[in-house]
């Protein structure tokens, strides 16, 4: 491509290369942690109405190849590890190696980030008990540990005086512990040294830029300067190419690998299939995104009150091809052994073939759970 030149997308290409780069397309992976490796990261969310985020994120994507064993064993063996609360692949960590050893962060710092250096500074006696502990005695839940702080964490929301999770929290983003398993949701820590594997530390500008090109590749198309979440707080920047979509504002960019492959120019047919995402996806989960590039109207209502609510408490989206059609509200009762359809809001006018697609989805994610299926 020339220099200056933009991609010129039409709204279906930018939405297919969305869905590409996600593996949502008929071409399933095979492999879990592949997966893993390609998306980047999964958020740690138990939440269970229906599954586990995770797991119905690679079962989406895997289909019935996928058993949430897989993944325990992926984080058994060592391949996959959890940081600030993201299941990642273990040489990964090496990309944040400098963040940590820069924790809080680059000068000049912010007021939050003063405050809490200054205040896992001042509670560094507790520091050293709890790393000492760690050291004779292995992962240990944070119940566990000794509270010593001398000035206690504050805050108006839940964590307020929750010293020890604030300062293990801290300790695990200055890359000193890491969580070593869960048992339920209560993690159990150990020191980072015995938990990540210990590859030397990637320069921070070669790391943010890598970590920039992972995110394009993850994403597909993606503003250069939004953010998903404070969790993943690497930008695109100027990685990929810069593209303008049809019918929107500004510019995107995108990853040049997708562009053929958008719309079968590269000798390769587009096949599209339907799949129920986790209302946390990466394809949904920055809903500015989802709205440009997919127009869908779509929250995460679990917080709202019942009589607020549009679709349901978990609503999950509905993807066909390279639409997002629809929401399914439904739970897995797994006392009753099945998976109860409370309602499908269908988007527009579904043809029959739509609708069947979306109901044979259900029914082989009944079968991922064991369950039959109850519809209401």
């Amino acid at each position: 491509m020339g220099a200056g030149r933009v991609v010129e997308l039409s709204a279906q290409q930018a939405r297919r290369v969305a869905v590409r780069a996600q593996l949502l397309t008929a071409e399933r992976p095979t492999d879990a942690l592949d997966v893993l490796r390609h998306l980047g990261f999964l958020q740690v969310d138990l939440t269970s109405v229906v599954a586990r985020h995770a797991d119905l994120a690679l079962w989406t994507r895997l289909g019935r190849a996928y058993e949430p064993e897989d993944l325990e064993e992926l984080v058994g063996n060592g391949a996959v590890v959890e940081h600030q609360a993201m299941l990642r692949p273990s040489e990964d960590i090496a990309l944040f190696r400098a963040d940590m050893d820069a924790w809080p962060g680059d000068p000049p710092l912010r007021e939050w980030q003063e405050d809490v250096r200054d205040w896992v500074a001042a509670n560094d006696g507790c520091r050293r008990e709890i790393l000492a502990l760690l050291r004779s005695e292995g992962p240990t839940a944070a119940r566990d540990l000794p509270d010593t702080c001398e000035v206690p964490w504050r805050s108006t929301g839940w964590t307020n005086n929750k010293n020890v999770m604030k300062l293990l929290e801290c300790l695990e983003a200055r890359g000193e512990v890491a969580v070593a398993s869960r048992e339920g949701r209560e993690r159990r820590w150990d020191l980072a040294e015995r938990i990540h594997p210990g590859d030397p530390a990637v320069p921070a500008e070669e790391a943010h830029r890598t970590l920039a090109q992972r995110r394009l590749r993850a994403l597909g198309i993606a503003r250069p300067r939004a953010l998903e979440a404070w969790h993943e707080p690497y930008d695109v920047r100027d990685v990929g190419e810069p593209a303008r979509v049809e019918g929107g504002r500004g510019q995107w960019r995108v990853d040049p690998a997708l562009l053929e492959e958008a719309d079968g120019t590269d000798g390769s047919a587009w096949h599209g299939r339907t799949a129920i995402l986790s209302p946390l996806d990466r394809l949904v989960f920055d809903r500015k995104r989802m709205e440009e590039l997919f127009g869908f109207d779509y929250q995460l209502e679990m917080y709202k009150p019942a009589a607020a609510r549009r679709w349901g408490y978990w609503a999950m989206p509905v993807l066909d091809g390279d639409e997002l059609v629809g929401k399914v509200d439904a739970t897995a009762d797994r006392e009753a052994g099945v998976l109860v359809v409370d309602a499908v809001h269908e988007d527009g006018d579904w043809s029959p073939d739509r609708r069947a697609r979306v109901d044979a989805e259900l029914d082989a994610l009944a079968e991922w759970l064991g369950l039959g299926v109850e519809r209401a």
